[in-house]
């Protein structure tokens, strides 16, 4: 089986999530994680404000995003005490119901396990240089702040 990918950030042609996705099985498959949670961010077809989205654009500093990432895994893993944290982030356009992003966790025990993917979520929302435009339908756009 192909190792997983370094945690980072990916066009959609150097990732494919989906496949990504059926391939987390290598984070558990020792039994030593007796728990495993994932999180997967969609790109959405209504905004916050109820227009419309015709598509997301997510563009980045890769290198920058890169490193805060991989800062994010090292350091949740550190501090919730789980065996695996990785983060992937694609840019791009996406559609309606595309997948954007994967978070996976594994650790020993589900509490652990939910608290470390809650915080590397909320820190890759904010932390690498990740810039998100939506595309309406009525022609606007606006940047996404998180």
């Amino acid at each position: 089986m192909k190792s997983l990918p370094r945690p980072g950030v990916y066009s959609a042609d150097e990732l494919n999530i989906i496949e990504l996705l059926s391939s987390l099985s290598q984070i558990y498959e020792s039994g030593k994680a007796g728990a495993v949670a994932i999180f997967l961010g969609v790109a959405k077809a209504e905004s916050r404000l109820g227009k419309e989205v015709k598509y997301l654009e997510i563009e980045s500093y890769v290198e920058n995003a890169n490193l805060v990432i991989g800062e994010i895994c090292r350091e949740v893993m550190e501090k919730h005490n789980v065996a695996y944290v990785g983060i992937w982030h694609l840019q791009g356009r996406f559609r309606p119901g595309e997948p954007v992003v994967l978070v996976a966790v594994a650790g020993k025990h589900r509490a652990l396990v939910f608290n470390a993917l809650r915080e590397a979520v909320e820190r890759y929302k904010k932390e690498p240089a990740l810039f998100k435009k939506e595309a309406y339908s009525d022609g606007s756009h606006a940047w996404i702040t998180e």
